[in-house]
């Protein structure tokens, strides 16, 4: 019927069933982050066009917690108003995800619903005279609101944890813009702990995202609020490479990384301890997947972090590149294959700058985990820091794969997260935490 050089998807027909809107993206030439965007095409043939190619963000996409369900859901299709003269669709925008009317012949876009949270699907009926939202915030896991496509005030439908969330103390983050070292603007959340206090210092996590190509933003993350409630200001920001803020920001870092994205995340840890209530001799850092990656890359090229954990990390790029599930990732990435290049791949490896890593380490990985195997990550660090008898430990969750902080066995995700702050309260707050460290090399000593 149509054809784009890339991918298409959600597709959604219009009420008198003459066009298709879907969304998709062009990655012609190849790019690490390709934005998606809105399409409408005649059902009876042509070339489609692009709704939205002025728009600078992205289309049927959202920013990441870890309570959505489970990868393989699928995402909210788009959906046109009943004269077909508007689509409906979820936009990410600067850590944010709401639902935009797109006018079906000119492309302009309205924000549609509003505020800090992020509409993790939706849907209407038949006549698109009423939405009905599934919303998180940072301090709502996910209820259902009733919207009218005419506008105004969202209504709410559930409550399901009211019981449970008035027994706890959950504050909002603190949002907060920076500039990186190269005038680039970057957004942050700060999670403090519930009974902060200015006048404190406090140990500092750094929570890197992974992807690269995914967003924080105004979600519920219970890993971060977590972490909060046990006494850590956990900044957590969407370095160069992020989604949200349009394709140029997003593909920076193409056969760059990781890289400058290193230098965004240094630049808000900065910015942190220039506000006065961070520790800056406990800082902590830690990160999954792309996070992971750049944990093992920070501690590799700084030592001032007293502690870390990586999760499910990348330390060699050759060795992924011949282990991993992920065989499409090379042109996006590298130019070339390590057998035809070896050097870019070494060069952008943290296991190449072992011997400069003096942090203490945790590494939480999964036995079925083929999108980043134990062996091209974690596993080679810990080795490698086990020689040089700096304090490392392994934690390898039997039957888990990539998915396990956000949909892992319930009781696994839990010892994860104590496994995370075990750590941590080691090494940042000199806590007596058995199981890790062998007698007299403990950190508190």
């Amino acid at each position: 019927m149509t054809h784009i050089d890339g991918a298409a998807g959600r597709l959604s027909i219009s009420p008198d069933g003459k066009r298709v809107a879907f969304v998709g993206y062009v990655n012609q030439p190849v790019k690490s982050y390709s934005k998606p965007d809105l399409w409408v095409a005649d059902v009876s043939g042509g070339a489609p066009r692009k709704l939205t190619g002025g728009f600078d963000s992205d289309i049927g996409s959202g920013v990441g917690g870890d309570n959505s369900a489970p990868r393989g859901a699928g995402g909210s299709k788009p959906t046109w108003s009943k004269d077909g003269s508007a689509i409906f669709v979820n936009v990410a925008k600067e850590g944010r995800a709401n639902i935009w009317r797109i006018d079906a012949n000119s492309g302009q876009a309205t924000e549609f619903t509003k505020g800090d949270q992020a509409v993790e699907g939706y849907n209407t009926n038949d006549n698109a005279a009423d939405f009905v939202l599934l919303v998180s915030t940072p301090t709502n896991v996910g209820d259902l609101f009733l919207q009218s496509a005419t506008g105004g005030e969202a209504r709410r439908l559930t409550n399901l944890n009211e019981k449970l969330f008035s027994t706890l103390n959950l504050t909002a983050p603190e949002e907060i813009w920076y500039t990186s070292f190269d005038g680039k603007k970057i957004q942050a959340w700060i999670q403090k702990p519930p009974d902060f206090d200015k006048g404190k210092k406090y140990p500092l996590i750094l929570n890197i995202h992974g992807g690269p190509h995914s967003a924080y933003g105004w979600i519920f993350f219970h890993e971060i609020q977590y972490m909060a409630a046990k006494g850590y200001v956990v900044l957590y920001p969407n370095p160069r490479g992020s989604t949200s803020y349009g394709q140029e920001f997003g593909n920076i870092i193409q056969y760059r990384y990781p890289g400058d994205d290193y230098k965004d995340l240094m630049a808000g840890v900065d910015e942190l301890i220039k506000r006065g209530y961070i520790d800056e001799k406990h800082l902590g850092v830690t990160g999954g997947s792309g996070g992971g990656l750049l944990t093992d890359w920070i501690v590799g090229h700084t030592d001032r972090f007293a502690a870390a954990v990586a999760m499910r990390d990348i330390a060699s790029w050759a060795a992924w590149w011949y282990s991993a599930d992920f065989t499409l990732f090379q042109p996006t990435w590298f130019r070339k294959p390590p057998f035809e290049d070896p050097q870019d791949y070494v060069n952008r490896s943290p296991i190449t700058y072992i011997n400069n890593v003096k942090t203490p380490m945790m590494f939480i990985l999964g036995d079925a985990d083929w999108r980043t195997p134990e062996i091209s990550g974690g596993e080679e660090m810990f080795r490698a820091l086990k020689y040089k008898k700096i304090p490392a430990v392994m934690v390898r969750f039997p039957g888990e794969s990539h998915e396990l902080s956000r949909s892992g066995q319930p009781w696994h995700r839990i010892e994860r997260l104590e496994h995370i702050t075990n750590w941590f309260d080691i090494y940042l707050q000199g806590k007596k935490v058995q199981g890790y460290v062998p007698g007299e090399e403990a950190a508190w000593k």
